[in-house]
């Protein structure tokens, strides 16, 4: 059962389910978690990000990428394209399911909340200000952030020999804390186009109680923003022989 697929899928569904799930608790109407601010929603991303890395491992993907934007990097890093369409395959149907669980799990509350922005906000990302240049370049640069550490903590020039070998998944995980932390307030830091992309379209077709609109018109940025930071961050590893 254990397979690279699998591994992907499962990996990207307990992402997704744990992410938007914090999200979910923060913003539904009479979750205990009402209100607990950006602190929160970044730290369970965090948390979420490491535990979809151990659960992918466990099922099969030791590459553990759960973002077609880290597969893409990798890719372009190593010159390999033969997991591209494999992995983000397995993380667009896992996100989706994640996001899925994540209605399941919260299903009373939805009718609880009036707020169409925020029913919307718990399965996919929007800009504090719209403005489609800043917004792209916001996702570039996160994602080019993200791509360049990750490829750091794995490089054999960094875990041959220093203190962060073994720790990488939990380093990922601050790493992500602190692009949220840091970065995430334009965006919302999709920071990866399948965990925006395969809950909104999760959003678009479940039956979610008053959910409003799934606001394709952003939904470019978060997909070919990562992707472009991607390509540029794995360029520049490939070019450094990380």
């Amino acid at each position: 059962m254990r397979s690279p697929f699998f591994g992907e899928f499962m990996g990207t569904l307990v992402l997704i389910l744990l992410g938007n799930g914090v999200v979910a608790g923060v913003l539904l109407k009479r979750s205990k978690a009402e209100n607990s601010g950006w602190m929160v929603i970044a730290t369970g991303w965090a948390f979420a990000v490491l535990c979809g890395i151990f659960t992918a491992v466990l099922c099969g993907s030791t590459d553990a990428h759960l973002n077609p934007a880290i597969t893409l990097a990798m890719a372009v890093q190593s010159g390999n394209f033969s997991k591209l369409a494999l992995y983000i395959t397995a993380q667009m149907l896992g996100a989706f399911a994640g996001a899925a669980l994540v209605w399941l799990h919260y299903f009373p509350h939805w009718k609880e909340t009036e707020d169409t922005e925020a029913k919307r906000a718990i399965f996919c990302t929007a800009p504090a200000i719209r403005n489609p240049l800043a917004n792209f370049f916001s996702e570039v640069l996160g994602t080019a952030v993200l791509v360049f550490v990750v490829g750091a903590m794995t490089s054999k020039l960094v875990l041959s020999t220093g203190p962060a070998a073994g720790f990488s998944p939990y380093l990922v995980g601050c790493l992500v804390w602190a692009i949220g932390l840091s970065l995430g307030g334009t965006t919302g830091y999709a920071i990866n186009p399948a965990r925006d992309l395969g809950p909104r379209i999760a959003h678009a077709t479940l039956p979610i109680a008053g959910k409003g609109y799934s606001d394709w018109g952003y939904a470019y940025i978060p997909v070919f923003g990562p992707f472009a930071g991607a390509l540029l961050a794995g360029l520049l590893l490939r070019a450094l022989g990380a």
